[in-house]
């Protein structure tokens, strides 16, 4: 009696005969099983070296991604060296405007700001006191309509007398910008009639001169006169800051007549 097994019959398209392949029982078990053990092994190698084939594919994205942010952090450093060219000018405009005094590095420290998002504390360094230097010998003295100067350093004028309403006048005299602690000069002989301190003007001193005529100074750092005080024309009678509504380092000049402010540089001329 034959042994039982499986007969595969191949036959070709266009052929007369066909091939038979007989395959015995335990022929057929032995080739289930090397195709299950093949089988299995495909799904190791998925396994095993998918996510390898998977990063492999991804690697041409990842290289355009690495370029697009090397391009990014280019753009960052040149924004950077911007922003520190900035600060560095705005540094040197401090410096002119204020007396020398420019923003320093922070370092780390006790009470500075190093961790992202702290606020830094500028601390400006100490003014020195001086001595007010007036040249007495070609000042005349007595009261004098104003008609020197109030400044003996350069200056630089950001704003002019104007008026809007005739009855409401909108700025009533010069802005001069000058370093903090320059000298402030009175422009004509007279009496301190006022100085202190107001909202608006800071520090202030407020000169009363012949015909009618009143000076005043304002945004001052320091007063060196006090009220009633008779004062020569070119007397050094303050030092000039920043105080009150003022957004820069400047001296603020009027000149006034019976009550009304009048141009300044039609009664005083710069370097006179």
């Amino acid at each position: 009696m034959a042994r039982p097994g499986y007969t595969i019959i191949v036959h070709r398209d266009g052929a007369l005969a066909s091939r038979q392949v007989r395959v015995s029982g335990w022929g057929a078990r032995v080739l289930v099983v090397l195709g299950a053990l093949g089988l299995l092994g495909v799904v190791l190698v998925l396994i095993l070296y998918g996510p390898i084939v998977t990063a492999a594919a991804r690697l041409p994205v990842l290289e355009r991604e690495a370029a697009a942010l090397r391009e990014e952090n280019a753009r960052v450093n040149e924004l950077a060296q911007r922003l520190d060219d900035a600060e560095a000018r705005y540094a040197h405009l401090r410096g002119m405007l204020g007396g020398g005094v420019a923003i320093p590095e922070l370092r780390a420290g006790p009470g500075r700001a190093t961790a992202a998002g702290d606020s830094p504390v500028y601390v400006a360094p100490p003014i020195v006191a001086r001595a007010p230097q007036t040249d007495t010998a070609a000042v005349p003295e007595g009261p004098s309509v104003p008609h020197r100067w109030p400044l003996a350093v350069g200056s630089y004028r950001t704003r002019g007398l104007a008026s809007g309403d005739p009855s409401v006048e909108s700025h009533a005299g010069l802005d001069l910008a000058v370093p903090v602690g320059s000298e402030v000069r009175a422009a004509g002989g007279g009496l301190v009639r006022r100085s202190g301190t107001d909202p608006a003007y800071g520090e202030f001193v407020l000169l009363a001169h012949p015909d009618g005529y009143e000076t005043m100074y304002g945004h001052l750092s320091r007063v060196l006169v006090t009220g009633g005080e008779a004062v020569r024309a070119g007397q050094v009678i303050a030092l000039s800051g920043n105080t009150g509504r003022s957004t820069a380092p400047h001296l603020h000049f009027e000149v006034r007549r019976y009550g009304r402010s009048v141009d300044p540089t039609t009664v005083v001329q710069e370097g006179r």
